[in-house]
């Protein structure tokens, strides 16, 4: 499949093929965690006898290992139902494996019927159309999540340590052929707020993620997601990457990831 056709190539209902355009920074061989996150998303809503009105308001991430590229099949179940919320599991398997490697646990809530006061943060960042293209850190292969996204940032850079906000939005579908949905934008987008708000130097140190939450209070509207980072970091190696949410209209929601932090060996 060619990088510009999307992240993923849908093989049928639950097994998609992972294209060059979900290859991650760290190695060759594997993928961020931004594409397999949304596809995980996707699979929550499109679960056969899904309700339709709900809406994921709170998705978790286990990343148990490295999602390599290649073929995917993701299954689906229910862990609780009631009137107002439910919990939809996940599970991502490398074609060929017994073990999943990404697991997504999501509670989605009911839609109100009528309509209820909408109290929200009314803070706007710059636009991104008033922002220059910022590049993306140096990365040792042509294609992959980097050349698949568009940043702009309006504070720090990813080669910059410290504080950081950046406008991101896909230049691919996720699904080959298929329309982007809402919820596809901002998890492909949450997972990088540990390097956009990066605390140590990417030379020295390693500052890998082994989950991802995303707080939701509602879908992003417009074709632009910024994640605005902020990484704490404890001397015994754990920090935590914490990310504000937002789309041109203003906050969706929040994204936390739990960081293991080392010296490069």
């Amino acid at each position: 499949m060619d990088a510009a056709d999307g992240f993923y190539e849908r093989v049928d209902a639950g097994r998609f093929r992972a294209g060059e355009a979900t290859r991650g920074p760290w190695d060759v061989g594997s993928q961020h965690a931004g594409p397999p996150a949304a596809l995980l998303g996707r699979a929550v809503e499109e679960r056969p006898g899904g309700r339709t009105d709900m809406r994921i308001a709170r998705i978790t991430y286990e990343i148990l290992r490295p999602v390599p590229i290649g073929g995917l099949e993701i299954t689906t179940s229910v862990l609780r139902s009631g009137r107002g919320t439910e919990v939809v599991e996940a599970a991502l398997v490398p074609e060929g494996a017994d073990a999943p490697v990404m697991l997504a646990r999501a509670l989605r809530v009911r839609v109100a019927a009528e309509p209820v006061p909408a109290v929200a943060p009314a803070a706007l960042l710059p636009p991104p159309g008033e922002v220059a293209v910022t590049p993306f850190f140096p990365v040792p292969w042509e294609t992959g999540y980097h050349s698949a996204m568009e940043t702009r940032f309006t504070e720090g850079a990813f080669t910059e340590l410290g504080p950081g906000t950046c406008w991101m939005r896909m230049r691919v579908p996720l699904v080959a052929g298929e329309e982007v949905r809402p919820l596809d934008r901002v998890l492909v987008a949450a997972d990088s707020g540990n390097g956009i708000g990066s605390a140590v130097d990417f030379g020295r140190y390693v500052f890998v993620n082994g989950d991802l939450s995303v707080h939701l209070h509602r879908h992003p509207v417009g074709e632009w997601v910024c994640v605005e980072a902020r990484t704490s970091v404890d001397a015994a190696g754990i920090g935590l990457a914490d990310s504000r949410l937002h789309d041109e209209k203003g906050p969706i929601g929040r994204g936390a990831q739990s960081l293991f932090v080392a010296p490069r060996r």
